[in-house]
C-alpha cells in the first residue's frame, strides 16, 4: 500500500547513503515499479541496475497464501527490518510482515 501513498524514489533515496533511486515509473493497473536504482558496492564502484518490482497488497497477500493451504492469516505493519504483531499495518509501512498457520 505504501507506494499510493508516497513517493517511493524519495524514500529509497532519503534512507540511503550507498544507492540512489531514478525514473522510476509506477503502474497503478500491475503495481509494478520501473526504475534504476545506482548502487555503490564495497570496493565504492557503482554500477547501474535495471528493476522491475511488483508490490502486493494484503488482500492479494491473504488470497496467494490461503490458496495454497495456509489459514489464519494475520498482516501487521513495521519498519524497517522491525517485525512485531503488535504494530498495525497502515500506509506508512514500507515493509509488512505475514504471519499464517499450515
Amino acid at each position: 500500500m505504501f507506494p499510493y501513498f508516497h513517493s517511493v524514489k524519495d524514500f529509497i533515496n532519503s534512507n540511503s547513503t550507498s544507492q540512489t533511486n531514478r525514473k522510476n515509473t509506477f503502474d497503478l493497473m500491475t503495481f509494478r515499479d520501473l526504475y534504476q536504482l545506482e548502487i555503490e558496492v564495497d570496493d565504492g564502484s557503482k554500477i547501474n541496475l535495471n528493476c522491475n518490482e511488483r508490490y502486493y497488497v494484503p488482500s492479494e497477500i491473504t488470497w496467494l497464501i490461503k490458496s495454497v493451504g495456509f489459514n489464519n492469516v494475520g498482516i501487521y505493519g513495521c519498519q524497517l527490518g522491525a517485525f512485531s504483531k503488535d504494530v498495525p499495518l497502515t500506509t506508512e509501512n514500507y515493509e509488512m510482515l505475514v504471519i499464517a498457520e499450515y
